[in-house]
């Protein structure tokens, strides 16, 4: 396979070939979650959170609220759970989770904070039926979570709810406004027959997560498939070769890769790609860099943990996908209190049409910034690419910003 077909159809099975609709609708919304199977949860808000921007990268412009319905109210949709790591899922896909909740449920985790049951599970289950949705701030009011070391040195309500939370013992109802989660009996969260479903057996689930992985990833190695809800080497070359037999994914060498493929039989493979998106860093499309770099040639890697001194590209860089290549990368930071999408710094790819880019880039950054209610936009003279997007912003200016309606939801 040539890598431009790999690549071709990887964006087709992640809906970049969809047909845009004028108005968003929770039907639209269907459609590209349906695309990306999970959406990765992150609470970096440099410029927007992380499970937003897929979203806006295959939509344009939506209502938010369109994705707070479909993951806390009826009939829901999705629920988080640690699928990727942590990140919304469709809510069908609990019963073939249920095997890594028994897994943690008798061993514990090392952020549950000690091995096997906490002590605290069961009185926190009760207290749970007794007052409703509630966060560990409000089962622990006496210390809450202490906030130095990061947010991360959790109390020992918090230790035991994420045990909780992990074990599927409990479920997460919604994140509040400070992004904390709100956790709930998993039947006041989950439609009754998700929860009545048959548990599925470890290789059942396996290959429910990999055929899932597959249609989402259009074609991908093994390692890929297995990267998609991080799963188990073992469990996935079994579920792989198990797939294959029955016919689902065919084997493929793609030109360039190192290592085989797997094509699923039903991805399409457009004759183009026509599309401009901005990717969140932990796009579907980019978060597993090695195949980021088979797919685009492009190499990535978020710079939010390296000291400013030694950062490369940027804080919070996003790669700018313009029909089937990745041609630019730019750090964005969205500046509410002054009304302002900053662009940071901006880079072109070696050998790209820097015009054509920053023009189609410039339209994606306003189509960003009225999105998130901003009204202007500022080009800073950093990277390569800056004095060529700076250049090209005014001509990009929308006429009008458009509101979000709330009718679509």
């Amino acid at each position: 396979m040539a890598a431009s077909t790999a690549r071709r159809t990887v964006l087709a099975a992640q809906g970049f070939n969809d047909p845009a609709h004028t108005k968003v609708t929770m039907r639209t919304l269907d459609r590209a979650l349906t695309r990306t199977g999970v959406l990765q949860i992150d609470s970096v808000n440099v410029m927007q959170r992380a499970h937003y921007l897929p979203l806006f990268s295959r939509l344009g412009p939506y209502d938010t609220a369109l994705l707070h319905r479909a993951a806390e109210k009826r009939p829901r949709r999705l629920v988080e759970y640690w699928a990727h790591v942590a990140a919304y899922m469709p809510v069908e896909l609990w019963p073939a989770m249920r095997h890594r909740m028994l897994g943690y449920r008798e061993r514990g985790h090392a952020w549950s904070g000690e091995a096997g049951r906490p002590a605290l599970a069961d009185a926190l289950l009760v207290e749970v039926e007794r007052r409703g949705a509630a966060t560990a701030r409000e089962l622990d009011p006496a210390t809450g979570r202490p906030r130095d070391q990061w947010g991360w040195n959790w109390s020992e309500t918090k230790k035991a709810l994420e045990y909780l939370f992990l074990s599927g013992e409990l479920a997460v109802a919604r994140r509040n406004g400070a992004f904390e989660r709100v956790y709930d009996l998993p039947e006041r969260v989950l439609p009754a027959a998700v929860l009545d479903a048959p548990d599925l057996d470890a290789p059942e689930a396996a290959r429910t997560l990999v055929r899932r992985a597959a249609i989402s990833s259009g074609v991908a190695t093994e390692a890929s498939l297995r990267d998609y809800f991080r799963m188990g080497a073992r469990e996935t070359r079994a579920a792989v070769h198990e797939l294959v037999e029955e016919g689902a994914l065919e084997p493929v060498r793609v030109e360039g890769w190192q290592r085989l493929a797997y094509r699923h039989v039903a991805a399409a493979t457009p004759r183009r790609i026509r599309t401009a998106a901005l990717l969140s860093p932990f796009d579907p499309l980019v978060w597993e860099r090695a195949r980021t770099e088979d797919l685009f040639g492009f190499r990535y890697r978020i710079e939010i943990y390296v000291p400013a001194h030694k950062r490369v590209h940027g804080y919070y860089v996003l790669p700018f996908l313009l029909d089937d290549a990745i041609v630019a990368r730019v750090d964005l930071k969205a500046d509410r209190a002054t009304g302002r999408l900053l662009a940071r710094a901006a880079w072109a790819e070696p050998g790209v049409d820097t015009g054509r880019v920053a023009a189609a880039l410039a339209e994606q950054l306003w189509a960003a910034a009225r999105w998130l209610g901003l009204d202007a936009l500022e080009v800073e003279p950093r990277g390569d690419l800056a004095p060529a997007l700076a250049a090209a912003v005014p001509a990009a200016v929308p006429a009008a910003v458009p509101v979000p309606d709330p009718s679509a939801v």
